[in-house]
């Protein structure tokens, strides 16, 4: 009878162990309250009040002839993208540039280079206009948000550009970097 209760306790003892690890890894649900079975309904979120119109001081000779250098109008992008140029409505000397749903306003600069830049007057975002191109940058991240972007004058200037070269090649070999290609 002895070795009847020896087995019957370590059996006893197995199961305890197994039962009290079994209840370690498997939490014990909560008990539901009887309110808490209808869905709570998701508040709408808050749609976002539109930014404040930014603070714009008045422009100097200098932005005024950069702002008249400036082409308005739409310039057509890589990837089917179009950004519209317009003057400020408000404000003599400032650009707005439209571009998937946002309105930039931006003071026009000119570079030592003769480059166009339209300096976002919140910091966020640069377009430069060059001779055969314009491009949007993102001047937080560091990377550019759209390339390639060419205003109709942009294409007839360069076009003019390509016919005058082919009309006269040496002229074009003397204003190049010196690379002559192999004939």
């Amino acid at each position: 009878m002895q070795s009847f209760s020896l087995r019957g306790s370590a059996a006893a003892l197995i199961l305890s162990t197994a039962l009290s690890a079994l209840a370690q890894t498997t939490p014990a649900k909560p008990a539901v309250a009887p309110h808490a079975t209808k869905k709570i309904a998701k508040a709408a979120p808050a749609k976002k009040a539109p930014p404040p119109e930014p603070v714009l001081t008045e422009a100097s000779e200098e932005q005024l002839a950069a702002a008249d250098r400036a082409y308005l109008g739409e310039y057509h992008c890589e990837f089917k993208q179009v950004i519209d140029i317009e003057k400020h409505p408000k404000m003599a000397g400032y650009i707005d540039v439209a571009w998937q749903k946002q309105r930039i306003t931006m003071k026009p600069v000119l570079s030592s280079t003769g480059a166009l830049r339209l300096e976002d007057v919140t910091g966020r975002t640069l377009m430069i206009q060059i001779a055969n191109k314009s491009m949007l940058l993102d001047t937080k991240l560091g990377q550019r948000l759209v390339d390639d972007c060419v205003h109709p004058e942009q294409a007839r200037l360069m076009a003019e550009a390509r016919a005058a070269a082919a009309a006269h090649p040496e002229t074009a070999a003397a204003n190049s970097i010196g690379i002559t290609p192999a004939k």
